[in-house]
């Protein structure tokens, strides 16, 4: 059992006690049952995109509000786990960056597994400014470069929250792209650059 797991496990156990009665597994696997009784695998979609891991597990059981102590301890596991470009490298090319912020494919049971996935990024933030249609679940990014420079120590920060937001927030509703394996480490590259770049449509 590695560091991050056991620490998961045991800051679930210590949840999951202090709980009351409403919240015990026996009514969660029936929530999970009546899911389940409509949710058909098809394609690559199957059941086990309603498995959820140890660290969701912790979000879920104290609604997106651990103690401190535990997400903070967490968060330092998911930083941790966090695999930079070997040359070092964490910005790429700003318009693949833009191409990837705008799809949203792959993942659906429709598509081939193996399909590139887009970052779909839109459907959370505003980043640049002649996208006039945009999700508010996460912060505007309009002028992220701008405003806080394009530092190496900044660079690493946006890699790291794209590749994992959960080392920054552990019950993040951000995809954690680069830990799952949805988006390579080129692909990441790509959307640092679109953020952070001068030359970018973010920072105009």
């Amino acid at each position: 059992m590695t560091k991050n797991i056991l620490l998961t496990a045991i800051a679930t156990s210590l949840l999951m006690a202090a709980l009351p009665a409403a919240a015990d597994p026996a009514h969660r696997a029936q929530a999970v049952a009546v899911i389940k009784k409509d949710f058909q695998p098809r394609g690559q979609a199957s059941l086990d995109r309603l498995a959820e891991d140890g660290l969701q597990a912790v979000c879920n059981r104290t609604g997106n509000k651990p103690p401190e102590y535990i997400a903070k301890g967490l968060e330092g596991d998911q930083l941790a786990g966090v695999k930079y470009p070997a040359d070092g490298k964490l910005m790429g090319d700003w318009k693949s960056g833009e191409r990837l912020a705008q799809s949203g494919r792959g993942f659906t049971w429709t598509d081939d597994p193996g399909l590139p996935v887009g970052g779909n990024c839109y459907n959370c933030h505003q980043i640049a400014p002649k996208e006039l249609s945009y999700g508010t679940v996460g912060p505007s990014l309009f002028h992220f470069g701008k405003l806080r420079g394009n530092t190496l120590e900044m660079q690493k920060y946006v890699y790291s929250k794209i590749y994992n937001a959960k080392a920054y927030n552990l019950c993040s509703e951000m995809p954690r792209f680069g830990h799952v394996g949805a988006l390579n480490e080129k692909q990441i590259k790509d959307l640092v650059a679109l953020l952070l770049d001068p030359e970018s449509p973010v920072n105009k």
